[in-house]
């Protein structure tokens, strides 16, 4: 049933000091749709993949609101991103009753981590299976977290989590340098390309599913879908659609499994999220997943 006998738990570490569970949460997130974040010196945007478990189901939901300042987009396991907004929306709602101003955004990102981090020292616990994207402006301007299951918490420029987001890394590594001075549409535009590159050759945005979500100084956070995306949609037509090679062979026979797998880092930093190719769950289809 287990790999070894240092995954049991997540509280045992292996004799090379891995928490074995926790980089099995890390391998969850990748099971999960794509999702970009990238942020300016006046805006943050989260845009995402929206994925249907089948032709008769309905897209399943890839960004929450927490605050009017702050939201989070999801890659991994949809009921424990519903466990960590639903802390956070306490959080936001504790900080306006208490102390009559909202959350700071390092705040509530490090509240959650905190949280995930406790679930790795308790025995009978199991990591969060799921990475978030964290976008709020406060009065220290917009920012972009990303929230791994072992609770690190960093901040970045733009970042990429989900299935084959190494192509959107891949493309915010080349334009990052100008994303401080870009309008709110620019930005808006950058995250859509980078997101179209995680896609099959054959496959492409549609209003169905694609999310879009910002927030600034005098702009509340904002969730855009379906008809309200087709204005942004239309302004990529006069972009190529392929600004990175895409993957070919095994690649793309993997792409069209249901797990969309991906062998490159969940996280923006391979360090803080690789897991070892012998540390990989059995490859079982999960249905909860974004």
């Amino acid at each position: 049933m287990f790999r070894n006998s240092y995954d049991n738990d997540s509280v045992t570490y292996s004799p090379t000091g891995r928490l074995f569970q926790v980089e099995y949460a890390l391998e969850a997130i990748k099971q999960g749709s794509a999702v970009v974040g990238l942020v300016s010196k006046t805006h943050a945007v989260v845009v995402a993949l929206k994925r249907n478990a089948e032709e008769l189901g309905s897209y399943q939901k890839k960004i929450i609101k927490v605050d009017n300042h702050l939201g989070v987009a999801l890659a991994g396991l949809a009921p424990d991103a519903r466990v960590l907004s639903n802390f956070l929306r306490q959080q936001a709602m504790s900080s306006q009753m208490v102390y009559k101003r909202p959350l700071a955004v390092s705040r509530a990102v490090y509240a959650i981590a905190d949280k995930a981090q406790g679930n790795t020292q308790q025995y009978g616990r199991r990591p969060y299976g799921v990475g978030l994207l964290i976008i709020g402006h406060d009065e220290a301007g917009p920012h972009l977290y990303e929230f791994l299951p072992s609770g690190s918490a960093l901040e970045y420029r733009g970042a990429a989590i989900g299935a084959r987001s190494q192509a959107a890394r891949t493309y915010l590594e080349k334009k990052f340098d100008t994303f401080p001075d870009l309008s709110l549409e620019e930005l808006i535009v950058e995250g859509l390309n980078a997101l179209r590159d995680t896609l099959a050759q054959d496959k492409e945005l549609t209003l169905k599913n694609t999310s879009i979500a910002y927030v600034g100084k005098d702009t509340p956070f904002t969730l855009l879908d379906d008809d309200k995306v087709v204005d942004w949609l239309a302004k990529l037509d006069g972009v190529s659609r392929k600004s990175n090679p895409r993957p070919t062979g095994g690649e793309e026979a993997a792409e069209g499994t249901t797990t969309e797998g991906e062998p490159a880092a969940a996280g923006t930093t391979a360090a803080a999220t690789d897991a070892p190719a012998d540390a990989a769950p059995d490859a079982d289809t999960m249905d909860t997943t974004e």
